[in-house]
Order: C-alpha cells, then structure tokens, then sequence
C-alpha cells in the first residue's frame, strides 16, 4: 500500500488520541477535577482501531500489542457509562470481533505472516522487545484503570493510569526515533501536558 495513505491512517489514529487527551482534559480543567467523558471512549475505541490497522500495515507487532491489551477495556468503560448499546448492533459485531477474527486469520497464515511481524529486518528482536514494552506499560494503564474503576463501581482515572502514561508514552517516544516513526514520535509526544495537568489537578483535590 502507499506509503502516503499508510502514515495518513496512523496520523489520523493519532489525532483521534490526542482529542480525547484534549477533550479529558479540558472537561477536567472545567469541573475541577479529573474525569473520565463518555467521548473519550468513543474516540479511543476508533483511535485503536485505526492504529491497529496502521500497525498491521507496518508489520509493527509493537503496534499491534498495545491495541489489543487496552482495546476491549475501552469498550467495558463504555459499557459502564450505559453508551455501549448505543451504537448500532452491526457496528458493536464489527468491533467485538474483529480483533478475533484477525487472531485466527494470523494463525491460519503463520507462514507468510508471522515472519513478517516477529523477524522484521527492520526492527530488530531487541528493538521489537524495547517497543513491546513500552506498549504494555502504556496500555497496562488501562488495566489497572479497569481493575480500580470495578473497585468504585464507576469509570474513573487513578493516579497510577497518568504516571504510567507517562513512562510508557516516553518509552514509545524512543522506539519511535530508532523506528523513524513519526507517527508515533508525534502523537505520544502530545500527550505529555495532558498528563502532567492531570497529575496536578489529582494532586490539587487530594
């Protein structure tokens, strides 16, 4: 596929991320403190979705772990705020399954795939590892975000899910340099105010 619509699927993706970033945060700055808007679900599960395409098309399984950890914890928290159902039952299908069904595609084509996304030339397995990590701090965030929101019944942000933000969006930052990334290098880079002012509004209410 062309290099110009590849980059333009990730930069898209990125700017989905960033505006929900922009929009949390500006609804935080508004009520006083930190919040967690249904749009900002909304956005993150397109936002995956697209950077997940944009990781397949890159043969960057980096990419492609990060979306998955967080992927279905992006629905759960819409579902906790009653915006799930929502939308269409077609589209709901689409999104429950497609990660599923490219599980098994990958597996069905192991032999022309899985070289392509574990023994890249182009990064090699430490970098891969490097990268790897980062997304699973990063995306680890949401883990922790779910785990603690079903501790109080409600969808909330934590402390731990901005700190986390952090680390794991500058690990990301410097695969993207070695990986001369710009869609990642940009669009992890966005985030690092967001975070920040979060950090300080939790601080300010506590």
């Amino acid at each position: 596929m062309n290099n110009y619509i590849v980059f333009g699927i990730g930069f898209l993706a990125q700017a989905l991320f960033s505006a929900r970033l922009v929009i949390q945060w500006l609804l935080s700055e508004k009520a006083r403190k930190v919040v967690s808007p249904t749009s900002y679900w909304q956005i993150s599960i397109l936002a995956s979705y697209l950077l997940f395409v944009y990781g397949w098309l890159r043969d960057d399984f980096a990419i492609i772990l990060g979306q998955y950890i967080s992927y279905y914890i992006y629905i759960w928290n819409l579902n906790t705020k009653n915006h799930w159902k929502e939308l269409p039952a077609f589209i709901r299908l689409v999104l429950l399954l497609t990660p599923v069904l490219v599980i098994i595609y990958l597996l069905l084509t192991w032999d022309i795939n899985g070289p392509r996304l574990f023994r890249n030339a182009n990064i090699p397995l430490g970098l891969l590892i490097f990268g790897s990590m980062g997304q699973i701090i990063f995306t680890f965030r949401f883990i922790y975000q779910w785990f603690y929101s079903r501790h109080k019944g409600e969808s909330v942000f934590p402390v731990t899910f901005w700190v986390l933000s952090l680390l794991g969006s500058a690990i990301i930052v410097s695969y993207g340099i070695y990986r001369s990334d710009p869609v990642l290098i940009l669009g992890q880079s966005a985030g690092f105010i967001a975070y920040i002012r979060n950090l300080f509004i939790l601080r300010k209410n506590k």
